[in-house]
């Protein structure tokens, strides 16, 4: 059944009356930031609400004091973005779009909490910066760090994104993609990054040896003179949900070494993967 909008009758937070004076330049910009976030905040409320049991719009005015066209607004944008759903016999219930952000969260903190102890002791054997990574919106999200020990630091904050094509953490995530996957995320990428040190037909056979060795490398590529290795974390049936990887200066990051901190990190990987219930063929 289609949700129809309604027309909001309750006064627009930005308008230049608000507050009782004018609003010109900085001040209505504010306004406007403002009137977002407390219409973000309106928004959590109604989900919330749902949450409890309020499936209709009155219920939901009466709970939360505002009044019915307001919330249906509000309802109605929720329902178009799937974090609700809506049914002329049932109402208003939560929406698939919830389950995904709590499956990817629920994902998310059990791999924290499983590989924290593994990455510091990995961290404590190299000497160097490990990161935990898995993909978020075609990204590689860094959810955990360990800082190394050594004299320069790698750059790397917990939250930041980065590209798939071009990160040791990226490359690994993509270990199980198909040539075809893997062509569409080069392509997808060098509209935003042009400058590669491979081409495509290289970068293709390069995650070819990557796939049967069950580990990828960051030679310089995403940072100049920044080394990275990295492996996956795989789930119960066998399925990339993570990545570790352990990044250094190159003057610290020879050919040689590389293998030597491959062995620790995919050591490590086969221990976080194991926790999660894995088992290897």
């Amino acid at each position: 059944m289609k949700h129809n909008p309604a027309e909001l009758d309750e006064p627009s937070l930005d308008s230049e009356t608000q507050f009782g004076e004018p609003q010109t330049g900085d001040t209505q910009v504010a306004s406007k930031g403002m009137a977002g976030a407390l219409t973000l905040m309106k928004g959590l409320d109604v989900l919330t609400r749902v949450s409890k049991g309020d499936n209709t719009l009155g219920k939901m005015a009466k709970s939360l004091g505002i009044n019915k066209t307001t919330v249906h607004r509000l309802a109605t944008t929720l329902v178009e973005a799937n974090y609700l759903n809506f049914s002329q016999r049932d109402g208003y219930s939560l929406g698939t779009k919830l389950l995904e952000l709590g499956y990817a969260a629920s994902q998310q903190i059990t791999l924290t909490r499983v590989s924290h102890a593994h990455l510091m002791q990995l961290s404590a054997d190299t000497g160097d910066t490990v990161n935990l990574g898995v993909i978020d919106r075609n990204q590689v999200h860094y959810i955990d760090k360990i800082p190394g020990t050594r004299r320069i630091e790698v750059r790397c904050v917990i939250g930041e994104r980065q590209p798939l094509r071009h990160t040791g953490l990226g490359k690994a995530l993509l270990l199980n993609e198909s040539e075809d996957t893997l062509r569409e995320i080069y392509q997808r990428e060098a509209a935003e990054y042009p400058r590669y040190k491979y081409d495509v037909k290289q970068w293709l056979d390069i995650m070819k040896h990557y796939r049967e060795e069950d580990y990828a490398l960051d030679l310089d590529e995403n940072e100049d003179h920044i080394r990275c290795v990295a492996a996956p974390i795989r789930d119960m049936n066998g399925r990339i949900v993570a990545a570790v990887s352990v990044s250094s200066a190159a003057q610290y990051m020879d050919d040689q070494r590389i293998q030597t901190v491959k062995a620790y990190v995919q050591e490590t990987c086969l221990h976080i993967s194991q926790e999660l219930g894995y088992r290897r063929a």
